[in-house]
């Protein structure tokens, strides 16, 4: 299972990746293995969020799960590139599968999110 050290995770199975006040908002390798395959994503628009508001779905085969905002923010960009292949979520989550990119506005909530090591003893990866 790929837990990368350079990003942050949160408990419901988000990844963060931070470059500079952008960041980059995708679900973790545990969570898609977890999921199945992934058959759409659904995002709607770019708008404001709270921390742990729902900012869209991901369906796939045996269940539908929200994503959550693992940080305060507002959307930049969607990845348009999952309406056309959601299946790159399963195959690429830290990559080409990232979700949304937000403007992060009360930068003090990543001092919250998980380092690798404990997203790592969260799901019992040691």
């Amino acid at each position: 299972m790929n837990i990368p050290d350079d990003l942050k995770y949160t408990e419901s199975h988000e990844w963060v990746k931070v470059e500079g006040t952008t960041a980059i908002v995708g679900i973790t390798d545990f969570a898609q293995g977890e999921l199945g395959d992934v058959v759409f994503v659904d995002i709607p628009e770019k708008k404001e969020l709270m921390k742990d508001d729902v900012f869209g779905t991901i369906e796939a085969v045996k269940t539908v799960s929200d994503l959550l905002a693992p940080l305060s923010g507002t959307i930049t960009e969607v990845n348009e590139a999952l309406a056309d292949g959601p299946e790159v979520v399963n195959t690429d989550p830290y990559g080409d599968g990232w979700m949304i990119k937000m403007e992060i506005t009360n930068p003090s909530e990543l001092d919250n999110l998980l380092d690798s090591e404990a997203y790592k003893k969260l799901i019992g990866a040691q």
